[in-house]
């Protein structure tokens, strides 16, 4: 790449709103998957949202890894079309859709042949009720792993071109099935948890469907023409890897971790663990924008640094920072006076999960307004840089020293609850941020090379 600085702006205001407003609605809509399964199966009883919320974790970080590859092969593509390679961005295309294939199908197998040992060996002793729920959801999900794969290579892809309407599109459509098929199953059918599974199931290969099949349009830059491009490139796979594999054992790391605090969280009881799903599916709602400008950068950033801009690379990433603190201060301050109480409402909980919900909900707000956005919009600036190895370092550290050591201190040396677990949490993200912040003002993050 060359270092020459270009007068012209790579994105426009108006290209911006056109990328960051549908990512906003697809987040929107994403998170809508997790919240209407909570919330419908809240129904059957807290020994189902305790399965479901179990299963999710683990469901959370095969997702995560599968999304960190399709970032890998996001960046390089993004920054062969900066770099004006309209072929070899074509051809990463059919190589990041090899490499989601060959990952999600194979963990899809080892989860329907080997999910009891799996949840026994993450979870351990559970209630016997609690583990007959989480059993069926794991099963319906390992199906549905090679179909989300592949929707989040194809969405991905979307968005490296700068065109996120196609995967909001999508997202709508997954999740009016998956709302409207829990609505069936679970009320209509009674088919309680299993239900549940089987609405996100059915969405989930309709909207894989839907993207593979737009993806491939005569008038798409990165369609996959035939099958010859899915045959391995060793040179396109590893720098889709050299971006994916840090960022997928970041991404790898955080879940396990989360599952360590999860199996802690386990312990404080049904009513900590329904609290705990609750709190995490609805704070999950006010990371929306944060997240969607996170996505965005993806994009932009890696264009900038593609046509060897890194002038507007800068420019751009702090932009990006302040839209997202902007959308973090207005979700959480909305939250943290009428939202909060009023999303609790929906839940089928005791008097106690709510309470418990309740209180680190509100923590949630006010150390939200401050550390998240720095904590994880922030790095995807970095990865879109190629900087996928500091942040996986910074990561993988923060998230075993606060977030899982310091947990395990405070819940099992002084005995506290699950308040205790989110505090944990939210010191990790402040050392999180600290660290990103450090390299962002550095400008050592554009010195990597991807292309």
């Amino acid at each position: 790449m060359t270092a020459t600085a270009q007068t012209k702006p790579i994105f426009t205001r108006r290209q911006l709103v056109a990328l960051l407003l549908p990512l906003v609605a697809e987040q929107a809509l994403s998170v809508t998957i997790g919240l209407a399964d909570t919330l419908m199966v809240s129904s059957v009883g807290e020994a189902a949202v305790s399965g479901v919320s179990l299963v999710d974790t683990f469901n959370t970080l095969m997702i995560q890894i599968m999304s960190a590859l399709a970032t890998g092969g996001a960046v390089v593509t993004s920054q062969y079309i900066g770099h004006r390679e309209p072929q070899n961005a074509k051809a990463t295309a059919g190589q990041i859709m090899l490499v989601m294939l060959a990952f999600s199908c194979t963990v899809a197998l080892v989860v329907l042949f080997g999910r009891h040992l799996i949840l026994r060996a993450i979870f351990g002793a559970i209630e016997d009720d609690v583990m007959a729920y989480a059993e069926t959801y794991f099963l319906m999900s390992a199906l549905s792993y090679p179909f989300i794969g592949m929707y989040n290579a194809g969405a991905a892809l979307f968005r490296a071109q700068g065109n996120s309407k196609i995967s909001m599109l999508s997202s709508l459509v997954m999740n009016v099935l998956n709302i409207g098929g829990n609505a069936i199953f679970i009320y209509g059918c009674g088919m309680a948890v299993f239900g549940a599974a089987l609405a996100t199931l059915i969405s989930r290969i309709i909207a894989c469907t839907a993207v593979l099949y737009l993806l491939q349009r005569p008038d798409s830059m990165l369609r996959v023409e035939s099958a010859r491009a899915l045959r391995p490139d060793r040179k396109l796979i590893r720098r889709i890897l050299v971006i994916g594999i840090p960022n997928a054992i970041e991404n790898g790391m955080f879940q396990i971790g989360k599952l360590a605090v999860s199996s802690l969280t386990s312990t404080l009881g049904t009513a900590a663990i329904a609290a705990n799903a609750v709190a995490n599916t609805t704070t999950t709602l006010l990371n929306i924008p944060a997240n969607a400008v996170g996505m965005g950068a993806l994009t932009v950033l890696g264009q900038c640094l593609g046509a060897g801009d890194k002038r507007q690379a800068k420019r751009y990433g702090g932009l990006m920072m302040a839209l997202a603190y902007a959308g973090a201060w207005v979700m959480n301050l909305t939250a943290f006076f009428f939202g909060n109480r009023f999303m609790l409402q929906f839940f089928n909980l005791s008097a106690d999960s709510t309470a418990l919900a309740l209180e680190v909900m509100m923590w949630f707000n006010i150390i939200s307004l401050f550390i998240w956005p720095s904590s994880f919009t922030l790095p995807n600036i970095l990865r879109a840089a190629g900087d996928a190895r500091y942040t996986m370092v910074v990561s993988i550290t923060s998230m075993w020293l606060f977030r899982v050591a310091l947990c395990y201190l405070l819940v099992g040396h002084f005995g506290g609850g699950l308040l205790a677990i989110w505090t944990g949490m939210f010191v990790d993200w402040a050392f999180r941020s600290l660290f990103f912040a450090i390299r962002f003002f550095s400008g050592k993050w554009m010195e990597n090379s991807v292309i």
